[in-house]
């Protein structure tokens, strides 16, 4: 089925179907809409509804603070408005003197001083006022980033396997992602125009990729090297899965996977996380014909009048996988092969020093649910980094897990890095392998879909989980378990062996049945329920692990095999059964 034939039979078009997002995207100029006036309005710190919805395209989300929402509105305030940042950052690379300009930002400007690092392999700001976004906007260009595209309906922020620089593989795949990423970036001048006060021109804006209604709904890419999938390939709307010749030292192709999301939303079951699907295998140098045709068979053929159904994995199970692959062949010219074998064998962060084949040392730190503060009197771990930042050659690594690699230490400067990180407390030689497997979003107080606490959740109860790992003489093991304060999944809780999503204040939905290597959803256990009905529920079936698993088999793997839930397969229909 051609575009010309869906379109006829499914009038996506129609502005009488249009959802509200896409009206306002139609009518924004090219993502400009009434931010440059609204900057000027300080009767608020916030922005209208639509531009609100605008400079998410820009790499913002307006937010507030909910821990005195209420205090504020007795005083007869506005809420504590403000912006959250997100850097563009494909392959999570930042030299040392872009971070330090970064952290000495976030100690003079935001509201919290903190830096997060995301699952998404960049960072963000949260606190932000509006009175300070131009300066961050401009620091941001003086050090050659920006933050375009990492929010809203676009291509986000392009992911791959950490620490390039390790092997010649890990370089080939971050340059490919840095590419991928700039083949995709919106053309608008709206930003320059905005952010950096760009001169405006005569031309008129043209987006050859993205449409001027841009995509139906946001788009996210990952590349894998096996037999490490620290991505989460399966999470991804359009996935690469290297397949490299150790012969020539050269990635020759890749295999292609589409379709992947973990969000949902509560009480309606046309929603679910799915799997993303395999397509075949493709030559390395088709990357960009094949990331183009994907993009825009999802521009033309996504849901516009539904955005609960507008992400590419619901245009899958519409249209159908064969038909949607199909017309990417069509568009791209490229035909897909059989998947060539690969095998995923663990998909966590590993930590500690590591020797590249370049001779340079490389250092994974444990950077708990990615927040680098000084918070802790005992672990002064933004101080120490920037410490680090100022005596660093190499550059930094952002991983997918939230955690941070210092790489290509000379073995010189090994020592250190190592006295820096002794001096303030941040080594990781006492952190569990649980704690290690760990994540959560940010949720409470920022994030305004949150229903429940998240980041400052998880410290507390992983402590409780590691009694009951070293109870049964489990310490040593670690169960992939995540918590979200909501159904969207940032923290991609429906890819863990153990997944929280928030309900409400003090309650989560339990899900149970991934696996270890991120390539099964977890199923629903129990709904709605307490952090004590949790652990207890965790304490009966991880002492039922300890006494009865075979060889080393997973915590996740076990409760599908021994029948605590059954399997989620890759089906819309399954995972609610």
């Amino acid at each position: 089925m051609s575009k010309e034939e869906y379109n006829n039979n499914h009038d996506n078009t129609n502005a009488m179907l249009l959802s509200d997002n896409e009206r306002m995207k139609q009518e924004s100029n090219f993502l400009r809409g009434t931010i440059a006036q609204n900057l000027d309005n300080n009767l608020t710190g916030g922005f209208n509804t639509k531009d609100a919805q605008l400079i998410r395209f820009h790499g913002m989300y307006q937010q507030d603070d909910r821990d005195v929402r209420v205090e504020r509105a007795n005083q007869k305030l506005e809420p504590l408005i403000n912006m959250m940042l997100r850097c563009r950052l494909p392959g999570g690379v930042i030299m040392p003197e872009q971070w330090l300009a970064i952290d000495d930002f976030s100690e003079k400007y935001t509201l919290y001083g903190t830096i997060r690092l995301t699952t998404r392999q960049t960072f963000q700001l949260h606190g932000l006022l509006k009175p300070k976004l131009k300066i961050m906007h401009r620091l941001l260009n003086k050090l050659g980033l920006d933050s375009i595209a990492t929010a809203g309906d676009v291509n986000r922020n392009v992911i791959c396997t950490a620490n390039p620089m390790e092997s010649a593989f890990h370089h080939q795949v971050w340059e490919l992602a840095k590419s991928i990423s700039a083949h995709l970036l919106p053309k608008s001048r709206a930003y320059a125009e905005i952010w950096l006060d760009a001169e405006k021109t005569e031309s008129i804006d043209f987006e050859p990729i993205l449409s001027a209604a841009y995509l139906p709904r946001k788009f996210k890419i990952a590349i894998a090297i096996p037999p490490v999938n620290d991505v989460d390939i399966h999470a991804n709307d359009l996935g690469f899965i290297a397949i490299k010749d150790d012969k020539i030292n050269r990635i020759v192709g890749f295999n292609v996977l589409v379709g992947g999301g973990l969000a949902m939303t509560y009480g309606d079951v046309t929603t679910y996380p799915l799997k993303a699907s395999e397509f075949g295998y493709i030559a390395a140098q088709d990357i960009l014909k094949i990331t183009e045709a994907v993009v825009t068979t999802q521009r033309d053929w996504g849901d516009r009048s539904d955005r609960r159904h507008a992400k590419t994995k619901y245009t899958l199970i519409r249209v159908g996988v064969t038909t949607f692959k199909a017309e990417v062949e069509r568009r791209s010219g490229v035909k897909f092969h059989p998947i060539h074998p690969y095998i995923f064998t663990d998909r966590g962060d590993r930590f500690g020093w590591i020797q590249g084949i370049d001779h340079y040392w490389h250092l994974t730190l444990f950077i708990e649910n990615g927040r680098i503060s000084n918070n802790d009197p005992h672990k002064l771990l933004k101080r120490g980094i920037a410490e680090i930042a100022r005596i660093h050659s190499g550059s930094f690594r952002l991983t997918t897990n939230q955690n941070l690699i210092i790489s290509e230490v000379s073995k010189d400067n090994k020592r250190m890095v190592e006295s820096i990180l002794q001096k303030y407390g941040i080594m990781n030689d006492d952190i569990t392998p649980q704690r290690k497997a760990s994540m959560a979003c940010v949720a409470l107080p920022t994030c305004p879909l949150a229903m429940a606490e998240a980041e400052r959740f998880l410290p507390e109860f992983i402590t409780k989980i590691e009694n009951i790992m070293l109870k049964y003489k489990l310490e040593k093991d670690a169960i992939i378990l995540r918590v979200t304060g909501c159904p969207n999944s940032c923290a991609r809780a429906m890819l863990s062996e153990i997944g929280l999503t928030g309900r409400s204040i003090g309650r989560y939905n339990l899900y149970l049945g991934g696996n270890s290597i991120g390539t099964r959803i977890p199923r629903l256990y129990r709904e709605n329920i307490t952090e004590n009905d949790i652990l207890n529920i965790l304490d009966m079936t991880i002492s039922s692990w300890a006494r009865e698993r075979t060889d080393q088999e997973s915590y996740g793997d076990y409760v599908v095999r021994s029948g605590i839930v059954n399997a989620v397969t890759n089906s819309e229909k399954d995972f609610y059964e």
